[in-house]
């Protein structure tokens, strides 16, 4: 399917990062359970809904780093833009949401009295938007692209920024702590909407353009260079038995690459559109409240006379 029945079992699913997100996976209901009461607040209760989040974020964020998805990505633009949106659209807030408020308050009250609070400043929601989008636009200049791909070392260590990055950024939409006042109201749907504009030119310079960017998907022998380091052997021999990722293409270089443009711009704008219409409601429902409860204030205070006053009752004939 797609390819993938080309590749052993290794290759396609693999195991050395499916053992440790599992392990992983293993260690988050050790610390949302018994094992994590000497750490929990209070009630240390974990709902089934923030388990499934967690669970749901972990599975996804496998799928697009380890998984089959990962190795289409290595073929297909299309895919690997799917694997960015599943890494740091879908997996960060899933994540994020799936921890109990309890850690999130370890974790700041530890990054508070560390050396790292320096960088607090990038937590800022502006500053975490143009870091975060900043960082992938600059990632999909064709030059940057293909030279991260060509470097194992460097492409982990640029996905993982991205990953801390897209974390920030998230970090004011799901506001975790409940107790902390986060943006809310106008200033938030500003925020969602900074975020969908600033990602528009990256998306529209591969929407747009004339002809394949990206040499790891357009040239056999970089494309078996990058794919060396997902799939085990001498990149010579898969060049010599594929010729390159045209052979599992189901689209041409340049209409695969409109088609991951496209694929990556309409899954953030299908996120960000629906937090925005779910933020403008709350906002909406907020200020109608208010007015509702400075009406009946009002109301108490200056209570309104009758407007046809009793006549005073006649004492002559």
């Amino acid at each position: 399917m797609l390819g993938l029945e080309y590749f052993n079992f290794t290759a396609v699913w693999s195991p050395v990062f499916l053992a440790f997100m599992l392990l992983a996976t293993a260690g988050y209901f050790v610390l949302i359970g018994p094992g994590g009461d000497k750490w929990a607040e209070g009630d240390s209760r974990v709902s089934p809904g923030r388990k499934l989040l967690f669970v749901t974020g972990m599975l996804l964020l496998y799928l697009a780093q380890g998984g089959p998805v990962e190795l289409l990505g290595h073929m297909m633009f299309s895919f690997h833009m799917l694997s960015m949106a599943l890494s740091y659209l879908l997996a960060p807030p899933l994540l994020m949401l799936g921890l109990p408020p309890w850690v999130w308050r370890r974790v700041t009250a530890y990054l508070a009295a560390s050396p790292l609070k320096r960088l607090k400043v990038l937590a800022r929601p502006v500053v975490a938007a143009v870091v975060f989008n900043g960082l992938f636009s600059f990632y999909h200049l064709p030059v940057v692209h293909d030279y991260v791909m060509l470097h194992f070392g460097i492409h982990r260590l640029y996905y993982f920024i991205l990953f801390l990055a897209a974390g920030l950024m998230w970090w004011t939409l799901v506001n975790p702590l409940p107790e902390r006042a986060g943006v809310q109201g106008l200033k938030k749907m500003g925020f969602i909407f900074l975020n969908m504009v600033l990602l528009t030119p990256a998306c529209g310079l591969i929407i747009f353009a004339d002809e394949p960017l990206y040499a790891t998907y357009s040239d056999p022998a970089i494309w078996a260079r990058a794919m060396g380091y997902c799939v085990a052997g001498d990149p010579a021999l898969l060049l010599r038995q594929f010729g390159g990722p045209q052979f599992f293409g189901y689209l041409e270089p340049d209409i695969d690459q409109q088609v991951g443009g496209i694929l990556m711009k309409f899954i953030q704008e299908f996120i960000f559109a629906s937090m925005l219409a779910y933020v403008f409601f709350q906002w909406y429902k907020q200020e109608n409240r208010e007015n509702a409860e400075e009406e009946e204030m009002l109301g108490r205070t200056h209570p309104q006379e009758p407007l046809n006053p009793p006549l005073p009752p006649q004492t002559g004939p």
